[in-house]
């Protein structure tokens, strides 16, 4: 019998080049094998837009809304109506007017909404059965920056992680499945939520394990007679900002009183003023957007990963664990991923990161050793395939 599922999506889930449209791609790619895909997405401007067309093959129909509500103009909303901001940006009367639409004109036997801001154009007298893919616990997220930020910023951010933490325990009461990245989000969600418990359950992010291979062959793009730290991500991120500022300004001189030649290089798009400042230190390098990042990874000597602020699974250090780099990672950015610490990865808190960089860049032996067990790790642990096989029973759909 023949399904149709309506995917709900926060940006355009393609090219899958970056956190959120690794995981959003391919869960659609998983839906498209099980049924027919109607994909109704905003779109972050007219650019992004323009990458719906990638998705013919996977969708029976597809509607792009370009998201035009700014920050200030959200904030206003947020407080003129007591929501979360974040709920207020995605807030469109467009995309009302398309799922409504959407609902009119075909009978859903499943809906898979992306990121919590979705829920609201999902009908909460439906009978259609409803998977809320949270991904992260964002109001968690929020409660952090708050622990962290200036008398303002901690209030504004208090204030989004409470508003948020009611409306995911409302949009979890009506969905049928609560999904989450890792086994840590949903366990965090449950406690948080225990009205709910019993419908919340993880759907892991997964790795491409024929595109992040180490036997590939790339273009050396870091010299070889310099030892080459490397820290990827999307560079206009608060969590990574943070811990790119972090390691550069105070873990990367320890390194350098070791290794005078040592580089740091920061690799990702939209660095902010704050990045693009840290390449006139000694030993860094920003190099803004980059059309592959697999030749940097394939070029590092050591992957770094020193965030104080994670959610979930981080892609980043899955894919250089794919890539068989030897990885340094502080315990948020490795909670989520099962692999084991000083096997498969090097796990260090900020103070024992200079450390465990300089003992892994004065043994090439043993930084080819974790290299190797985190490539296994993956290969056993996180390919696709495997982390989305589950999909099919949460979708509610038998053989």
């Amino acid at each position: 019998m023949s399904r149709d599922i309506l995917f709900l999506c926060h940006r355009v889930p393609f090219p899958p080049d970056r956190g959120d449209k690794i995981r959003s791609f391919n869960v659609l790619k998983a839906l498209a094998g099980l049924g027919r895909v109607h994909l109704l997405t905003f779109a972050d401007d007219d650019a992004d837009a323009a990458h719906g067309d990638g998705l013919a093959a996977y969708c029976a129909s597809t509607t792009v809304i370009v998201r035009r509500r700014g920050r200030a103009q959200a904030a206003l909303a947020a407080l003129a109506t007591g929501r979360p901001v974040s709920l207020a940006m995605f807030d469109d009367r467009a995309m009302r007017a398309a799922a409504d639409g959407l609902f009119a004109r075909h009978r859903f036997d499943a809906v898979y909404a992306f990121s919590g801001q979705m829920a609201q154009f999902v009908p909460a007298d439906g009978d259609t059965r409803f998977l809320m893919d949270f991904v992260d616990v964002d109001s968690a997220k929020f409660e952090g920056y708050a622990a962290a930020a200036g008398p303002f910023w901690r209030m504004a951010h208090a204030r989004e992680g409470r508003l948020l933490a009611r409306f995911e325990g409302a949009v979890a009461a009506r969905a049928d499945l609560s999904l989450f990245v890792s086994a840590a989000e949903a366990a965090l969600f449950r406690v948080r939520h225990p009205d709910v418990a019993a419908s919340v359950v993880a759907l892991e992010n997964g790795i491409d394990l024929d595109m992040f291979r180490p036997d590939a062959a790339f273009e050396r793009l870091l010299p070889q007679d310099a030892p080459s730290l490397l820290f990827t991500g999307q560079m206009d991120y608060a969590p990574n900002v943070e811990a790119v500022t972090g390691f550069a300004r105070t873990v990367l001189p320890e390194i350098r009183d070791h290794f005078p030649a040592a580089r740091f290089v920061i690799v990702g798009r939209a660095p902010v003023p704050a990045v693009r400042a840290l390449a006139m230190l000694p030993g860094v390098t920003v190099t803004g957007a980059v059309p592959d990042v697999r030749p940097w990874l394939a070029a590092a000597d050591v992957v770094v990963a020193p965030l104080m602020l994670a959610r979930g699974i981080q892609n980043k250090v899955l894919e250089a664990m794919a890539m068989g780099r030897a990885v340094v990672a502080s315990p948020a950015a490795q909670e989520g991923i099962d692999a084991v610490a000083g096997r498969d990865l090097i796990v260090a808190e900020p103070a024992g990161q200079a450390a465990a960089v300089c003992a892994l860049l004065g043994d090439a032996t043993r930084r080819d050793a974790l290299g190797h067990a985190a490539r296994a790790r993956m290969v056993e642990r996180y390919g696709w395939d495997r982390v989305l096989a589950p999909l099919a029973g949460m979708m509610g759909f038998t053989a």
